[in-house]
């Protein structure tokens, strides 16, 4: 039996680059959300964190309205001379999408559990705000945000509504894993289908292995860094 395997590679490059993205907006966001006080905080996180809870093909159906052909970036996209839908963008902004939620919770209470003193302490020491953010805040929320990264990327891996939605399934193009999974069930390859579950789930638990003994190794790191620095202190 001959397979197809350029599904493999377009779901990795699908993970890690919506991942990336999803890396440094769900932080910023997160953040940004933490420090916010208004009274619309409320409204804001329930919008933010809406993608989570909505069915993935809901999702996919809304994204279709706002960049499809008739769609509020319809004279953008034209005059940019590109097309998300129905391309690789397509997975790549359905993954990012369905997963920023994920990226962003997760964040925002690893950022609401540091204590506010540091970050003043750092204020009185002349650090910038952006300085404080990089090098104070997002160091300490680490195993958090660690957390947030593996979940972001496994569920990138794993993303199939709303990517068959605004993406469909083209060979070569669009069809990731779990795509190539669902066609091939409903076309009653399901030795081929059996093959590409092993794949990701093989994938999916290398990846938490590896994220988790890195960050494991990054806590004993800071640990022995933070004793030292103590050390010196006293």
């Amino acid at each position: 039996m001959t397979m197809d395997l350029t599904p493999i590679w377009i779901s990795l490059k699908t993970a890690f680059v919506s991942t990336i993205i999803t890396f440094f907006i769900g932080i910023l966001i997160a953040q940004l959300m933490n420090k916010y006080q208004g009274r619309l905080k409320g409204l804001f996180d329930s919008i933010l964190t809406l993608p989570l809870v909505l069915p993935p093909t809901v999702v996919g159906f809304f994204l279709l309205l706002i960049f499809g052909k008739n769609g509020p970036f319809k004279t953008i996209l034209e005059k940019l001379d590109t097309q998300i839908i129905f391309s690789w963008s397509a997975t790549v902004l359905a993954a990012v999408v369905v997963t920023f939620p994920l990226m962003y919770r997760t964040a925002r209470g690893a950022f609401e559990q540091i204590d506010s003193n540091v970050s003043n302490a750092a204020r009185t020491l002349g650090a910038s705000e952006w300085t404080i953010f990089w090098k104070v805040t997002v160091p300490l929320a680490w195993p958090g945000i660690a957390a947030g990264t593996i979940l972001s990327f496994t569920r990138a891996l794993g993303e199939f509504g709303a990517t068959l939605m605004i993406a469909g399934n083209i060979p070569g193009k669009t069809q990731t894993i779990p795509v190539a999974i669902f066609f091939a069930a409903e076309g009653g390859e399901m030795d081929k289908a059996l093959m590409w579950v092993l794949l990701i789930v093989g994938i999916s638990f290398t990846v938490i292995i590896l994220m988790n003994y890195w960050s494991e190794y990054q806590s004993k790191y800071l640990s022995k860094k933070r004793g030292k620095n103590y050390g010196v202190i006293s």
